[in-house]
């Protein structure tokens, strides 16, 4: 009797053993390699991203490299093919730099769900809460407003090589050059909009080289930071106006100010659980099609072609709506 009760409750031990084996194989991993960490707007991606893994049963985490290198997301993205996770997501500086590791992690049977990231041939999906050209053409008819539609205008990059945001500064410049003839560009575009020292630092020397510039338009979530900053420095506010898409809580001071003339984001922190509701999706094998339902995208008409799903919710911040983003941890 002795040895039969063993045996049974050895049985019992190895059932539960295995079942939670199998409870936790059943849960989908997932890793999130975003542009740079530490930053309030990938600070708020990251709480979005937590949030809808507790909901949702999965297992998510961000990865933020401590710069802007597209080498440190290659090396991220390696150690997830090295994990084994089930689904990798990517926020990328380099596109083209991607590829290669991005075509490894799905011949390793790895789904990837890419954001800002519309170009990138090795994915699943991507998913956009804003059109590059309408993200562009709002932000410049904004500035054109500001600007009385004339005057020297310079255009900040997150760098060259981030692809979604120099689709953003080709929109907008294309517009302003077509419907407000007197607005000049100065130079090209600068590569400084993810570092609020270089953002600002170079605005000082544009300002300094270029007496008739009335306007900053940043694409980059630490552009519109550093060249406000700048323009209180020189006591330009009211004088010269920088827009572009910012954390509200970072520059919630400085919009108040008037030294950050506005703009129009997306919730970063939306985007982070909508990453991880279309990894779930992905991991349990279901299709997005035309008129697929995604919390966060609303129905969705995605590409087929170049997998890419892609839809506009975009939010103003200004003086009436900073507070309140602000304090949704954004």
């Amino acid at each position: 009797m002795l040895r039969i009760l063993t045996a049974a409750f050895a049985g019992a031990a190895f059932l539960a053993s295995a079942g939670a084996a199998a409870f936790g194989a059943e849960q989908p991993t997932m890793g999130v390699v975003v542009k740079i960490g530490g930053i309030p707007w990938f600070n708020a991606m990251e709480t979005g991203i937590k949030e809808e893994a507790a909901k949702d049963g999965v297992n998510a985490t961000m990865i933020g490299p401590t710069s802007a290198d597209p080498a440190l997301q290659v090396r991220a993205i390696e150690d997830l093919i090295a994990k084994k996770v089930t689904v990798i997501g990517v926020v990328p500086n380099d596109e083209k730099a991607l590829e290669p590791v991005l075509e490894k992690a799905r011949n390793a049977g790895i789904k990837v769900v890419a954001h800002e990231g519309p170009g990138i041939r090795n994915k699943d999906w991507d998913f956009e809460l804003a059109s590059a050209k309408g993200f562009g053409e709002t932000h410049a008819e904004l500035l054109a407003q500001k600007m009385g539609g004339k005057g020297e205008y310079a255009v900040y990059v997150g760098s060259l090589t981030v692809p979604l945001h120099n689709a953003w500064a080709d929109a907008a410049i294309a517009y302003l050059k077509a419907k407000y003839p007197d607005m000049k560009l100065i130079g090209d575009r600068y590569g400084v909009a993810e570092n609020v020292d270089d953002s600002r630092k170079t605005a000082l020397d544009l300002l300094s080289a270029h007496p008739d510039l009335k306007g900053f338009l940043a694409f980059g979530s630490q552009g519109p930071i550093g060249a406000g900053r700048a323009i209180e420095e020189k006591g330009l506010v009211g004088k010269v106006f920088v827009l572009g898409p910012f954390s509200p809580g970072q520059g919630r001071k400085l919009v108040k100010e008037g030294a950050i003339a506005g703009g129009f984001m997306w919730n970063p922190a939306e985007a982070g659980r909508v990453f991880v509701r279309v990894g779930k999706l992905l991991a349990e094998g279901q299709e997005i099609k035309d008129g697929s339902t995604i919390d966060g995208l609303g129905t969705v008409k995605p590409d087929p072609a170049s997998r890419n799903i892609i839809t506009d919710n975009l939010v103003p911040i200004n003086a009436s709506t900073v507070d309140k983003l602000a304090d949704m941890g954004l």
